[in-house]
C-alpha cells in the first residue's frame, strides 16, 4: 500500500511539475516573442497549456488518476473515489510539483529561481471568475468520468483552452497552480496577495459543482439508468 501510494504521488509530483513547466515557460516564450502583443502571448500560453494537459494526462492517469489539482482530489476524496489519508499526499506533491514547475522554467528561461509575481489579479470579477472555472472544470471531469471515461484527457484541455479566454482570471481552476504561479514574477504569474483568494474562490467553486454533479449524475447502482446516455440493449457505457 505504501509502495503503491509514493507511486501514484509521484506520478502526481512529475504531472504537476510538467504541467506548471509548460503554462510559466509558454507564457516566457509567448511574451517575448510577441511584440507587446497580449492576445498573442495569451493565445500562444492558451495552446501550449492545453496541449500538455492532454499529453500529460494520457501518461499519469493510469498511474495516479492525474489529478494535478488539491481540487480535483478533494472532490474525488469526497465521492470515494479516493481514500482521505491518501489526500495529505497528494496534495502534497502537487504542491511540491507546481513549485518544482516554475522553478524549472525559469531555469529553462534564465530567470531567478523563484521571484514574488507583481501581476495583479484583484477583486470581484476575478474571484468570480474563478469559481465559475474551477466550478466549470469539475463538472466537465465529474460528467465525463461517468459516461466517457476515454475523453476526460480531451474535455479537461478544450475546457481549459476554452476558460483562458472566456474568464477574466485566465482560467487558473486549481489551487497548487496558483500559489506556485504567485512565486513567478512572469506573464503568468499572480500577486501573492491575490493569491488566497484565488484559491478559496477555487475550493467554493468545486465544492459547488461537486455537489450538482452528485445529483446531476448520480452513482449509486439502483439510479444507474440515470447515469448512462441513451444506449440500445446490452451496450452499457462505464461508469
Amino acid at each position: 500500500m505504501r509502495r503503491d501510494l509514493a507511486r501514484r504521488a509521484t506520478a502526481e509530483a512529475l504531472g504537476t511539475c510538467f504541467l506548471l513547466a509548460a503554462v510559466v515557460g509558454s507564457g516566457v516564450m509567448g511574451e517575448r516573442l510577441s511584440g507587446g502583443n497580449v492576445a498573442v502571448a495569451l493565445l500562444a500560453n492558451t495552446l501550449a497549456t492545453g496541449a500538455a494537459l492532454v499529453a500529460l494526462i494520457l501518461a499519469f492517469g493510469p498511474v495516479s488518476g492525474a489529478h494535478f489539482n488539491p481540487a480535483v482530489t478533494l472532490c474525488d476524496a469526497s465521492q470515494g473515489g479516493l481514500a482521505w489519508r491518501e489526500v495529505p499526499a497528494y496534495v502534497a506533491a502537487q504542491l511540491a510539483g507546481a513549485l518544482a514547475g516554475v522553478a524549472a522554467a525559469h531555469v529553462m528561461f534564465g530567470l531567478p529561481l523563484v521571484s514574488a509575481s507583481r501581476h495583479a489579479r484583484a477583486g470581484g470579477v476575478q474571484l468570480f471568475s474563478e469559481f465559475v472555472a474551477t466550478a466549470g472544470l469539475l463538472a466537465v471531469i465529474r460528467g465525463c468520468a461517468r459516461t466517457r471515461t476515454a475523453a476526460v484527457p480531451f474535455a479537461v484541455a478544450a475546457y481549459i483552452t476554452a476558460a483562458y479566454w472566456f474568464t477574466a482570471s485566465t482560467s487558473f481552476a486549481n489551487p497548487a497552480v496558483t500559489l506556485a504561479r504567485s512565486l513567478s514574477d512572469t506573464f503568468a504569474g499572480i500577486r501573492p496577495a491575490d493569491a488566497p483568494g484565488f484559491v478559496a474562490a477555487q475550493l467554493l467553486g468545486a465544492a459547488a459543482a461537486t455537489a450538482l454533479l452528485r445529483w446531476l449524475v448520480p452513482v449509486l447502482k439502483e439510479e444507474a439508468g440515470a447515469v448512462v446516455v441513451p444506449h440500445r440493449k446490452g451496450e452499457g457505457v462505464g461508469c
